[in-house]
């Protein structure tokens, strides 16, 4: 049975996450806003069925996937692109793929401890998000 990712999650370090933002093509004002967030995210797991929701003060986000089935994503709230996204497992870990105009983006989350580690990659920058999860 693959782990239970159901819960609510708290940000505790995020790093190059202003880069990461540079490679999506962000504008300044809004990266500058972004950077001094503290999102939670609420993540509700059924078998393979998922629903993520990132709350901040700035913006929400939310959407649903089930692993392994393509869908169409708008990146509301970052980007506003359209993309293919597909996740899927690799062993205990979570791999998203989105396929869009831009190039090598993606996510990875993981769980390790009372950690939840989210890796996320846009052309050659990556950042590193870790979340802990709320009581």
């Amino acid at each position: 049975m693959a782990v239970d990712y159901s819960g609510t999650w708290d940000m505790v370090s995020n790093v190059n996450f202003e880069g990461y933002m540079v490679a999506l093509g962000i504008d300044f004002a809004t990266r500058r806003i972004a950077s001094m967030l503290k999102p939670q995210k609420v993540i509700e797991q059924d078998g393979d069925c998922f629903t993520i929701k990132t709350f901040t003060t700035f913006r929400n986000y939310e959407f649903s996937f089930k692993i392994g089935e393509e869908f169409k994503e708008v990146t509301k709230g970052m980007d506003n692109r359209s993309c293919q996204t597909v996740v899927s497992w690799d062993n205990d870990k979570l791999v998203c793929v989105q396929k869009g105009e831009k190039k090598n983006r993606g996510w990875i989350h993981w769980i390790q401890g009372d950690e939840l580690h989210l890796e996320l990659t846009c052309e050659d920058r990556v950042c590193k998000q870790i979340y802990k999860r709320t009581l």
